[in-house]
């Protein structure tokens, strides 16, 4: 899934002057770092559009592939049949569902017109089974109650507090919601503030967090957030510049549901640091805490995972 829409990527910005594309995504890199909320879309025109898919679109599906992942593995035996993805633009979430899950249909809801036909046009041939439908995102956004899936993705920084919160209810009348954020301090913030919404909307978080209680980091001192790989274009390289082929997707992210489903005993919420003969594991525990664990050869097979355990991955030791 993520060649094909590697795919259907290529040759977008094709006819759309570089300085032009550039300065569309440095503008679209500002929103998504969540600094101007806002009560109009952000993708205004076709390239706006183009620039944002070329450039956000790769490490929007890994950072959204990989929640999506903490969360099918805590419900193993489900898979959805119907999945919204509220504020989904070009559909990036709607890739990632369908690169995690067989067959869901999919619905794309997003304000922005442009945005709505080019995802169908990137989508064509590939996901067939998806509706793309315009609609304003907050207040009077109703989501079924028979919806299995409610993706909302890096979306929220682009809203006004009072429009965040009607979208965060909405989506809570879902089975199961998985929301995604930039791993930025504020990005956390406004999933630390969603993430109370669903538990009060009687939702149960099964990732990434290891418990439903409050969350044990002090705002302002620390912020949960991961990390996804993606293979940089040449798009990313002509605006940020650097020689490397890849780069890092910070983004934080809550999956909940009204599923029988359970979280993780401890999530790995640093990347380990390896050592001669130890591993050291930054852990948000069971017990609503954050605590170091040394885990060392003494330790066995759990040393031998830890060796291979990854920032994000579950850990059940």
């Amino acid at each position: 899934m993520h060649d094909e829409l590697r795919t259907a990527l290529a040759g977008l910005l094709d006819g759309l002057p570089p300085k032009q594309a550039a300065q569309a995504v440095e503008r679209l890199i500002a929103n998504y770092r969540g600094r101007t909320p806002t009560d109009a879309p952000v993708l205004r025109d076709r390239g706006d559009v183009a620039a944002y898919a070329a450039y956000r679109m790769p490490a929007t599906f890994e950072a959204v592939r990989a929640a999506l992942a903490a969360f099918a593995a805590r419900v193993p035996d489900w898979s959805p049949v119907t999945h919204v993805d509220v504020g989904g633009g070009t559909g990036a979430a709607t890739w990632a569902t369908a690169a995690t899950w067989d067959g869901p249909r999919s619905t794309v809801l997003d304000w922005a017109q442009p945005a709505l036909d080019l995802g169908r046009e990137l989508a064509a041939g590939i996901l067939p089974d998806v509706t793309w439908r315009r609609q304003a995102l907050g207040e009077g956004l109703v989501v079924d109650d028979d919806t299995d899936l409610v993706t909302v993705s890096y979306v929220l920084g682009e809203l006004r507090p009072e429009d965040r919160r009607a979208v965060v209810s909405a989506a809570a009348a879902a089975r199961a919601v998985v929301l995604i954020e930039p791993g930025t301090p504020e990005g956390y913030l406004r999933i630390r503030e969603a993430r109370e919404q669903l538990v009060a909307a009687g939702l149960r978080i099964v990732a990434p967090c290891p418990h439903g209680a409050a969350c044990p980091i002090v705002p302002g001192e620390d912020w949960c957030h991961f990390s996804a790989r993606v293979s940089r274009s040449s798009l990313h390289r002509q605006v940020k510049g650097g020689s490397l082929a890849y780069e890092d997707e910070k983004f934080s992210y809550v999956a909940a549901t009204r599923l029988p489903a359970g979280p993780a005993g401890a999530r790995i919420v640093r990347k380990p640091q390896i050592r001669k003969g130890q591993v050291l594991l930054d852990l948000c525990t069971a017990d609503e805490a954050l605590r170091r664990e040394t885990v060392t050869k003494r330790h066995g097979a759990a040393y031998r995972e830890a060796r291979d355990a990854a920032w994000g991955d579950a850990w059940p030791h």
